[in-house]
């Protein structure tokens, strides 16, 4: 499309308007299949993860359950989602797999995943290569729950929950310093895309990690609080 003084106007939804979003295609289906499969195959994914980790621990706990399948969740989304747009985020625009349309619909609420942003490129490789599979780590260690690994299991825990909180107070904070100072949203205007996509999708990110951090710092602080009883013991002996 080309407006009245000539220039090429980016025939697409996001926002900013001016946005260059190269071969965009809309979504060849409807949102409620694409949210339904990728629904599907996360359940299948969590659910596959806990019964596993019933089968190895069938005394396991419903909390550590409830991490096991939270650090699952992270695993995968790390991995294989946030890793198909760092593989494929030049061509996500045009793209029709299913992953291609689900970030193309995200995107509604922050373009920068249809430019090839700099900064979403370097915070996903690093999400992808890091906290993806050390989160898949901290599910498995979970799942075990052996006393043995109850030390490294939460000093991993810890370590990951610091990545998230770290890295969504980033990906806040940019958005939000590009509103305060540029005057630049990334997302429409709707309430469903700021509201709904942008700041509650990611909400989850800001607030589990903190409730399994406190539960990390009690457990290294009771392991502490053990090891000193020994070594007093060890001294009055």
């Amino acid at each position: 499309m080309h407006d009245h003084a000539g220039s090429v106007v980016q025939s697409h939804p996001y926002f900013p308007q001016d946005a260059v979003v190269p071969g965009y295609a809309p979504n060849s289906s409807p949102l409620p299949v694409i949210l339904g499969a990728f629904g599907l195959l996360i359940g299948v994914f969590l659910s596959t993860c806990v019964a596993l980790a019933k089968w190895h621990s069938p005394a396991i706990k419903r909390v550590d359950q409830l991490t096991v399948a939270w650090f699952a969740l992270c695993g995968f989304l790390h991995v294989f989602f946030e890793g198909y747009f760092v593989l494929n985020h030049a061509v996500l625009p045009s793209s029709q797999s299913l992953f291609a349309q689900l970030w193309k619909e995200y995107s509604l609420s922050d373009s920068r995943y249809m430019t090839s942003d700099p900064f979403m490129l370097c915070i996903e490789t690093l999400t992808v290569l890091t906290w993806g599979p050390l989160s898949l780590l901290a599910a498995f260690l979970a799942a075990r729950d052996r006393p043995a690994e109850r030390g490294i299991r939460h000093l991993l825990q810890a370590v990951v929950c610091v990545g998230h909180l770290y890295g969504v107070a980033l990906y806040y904070g940019t958005c939000g310093l590009a509103e305060r100072m540029r005057n630049l949203s990334y997302s429409r205007p709707e309430p469903l895309y700021y509201w709904g996509y942008y700041a509650g999708m990611n909400a989850p990110w800001a607030v589990a990690p903190w409730l399994l951090l406190w539960q990390s710092a009690k457990a290294i602080r009771r392991a502490f609080r053990e090891a000193a009883k020994v070594e007093e013991g060890k001294k009055q002996l």
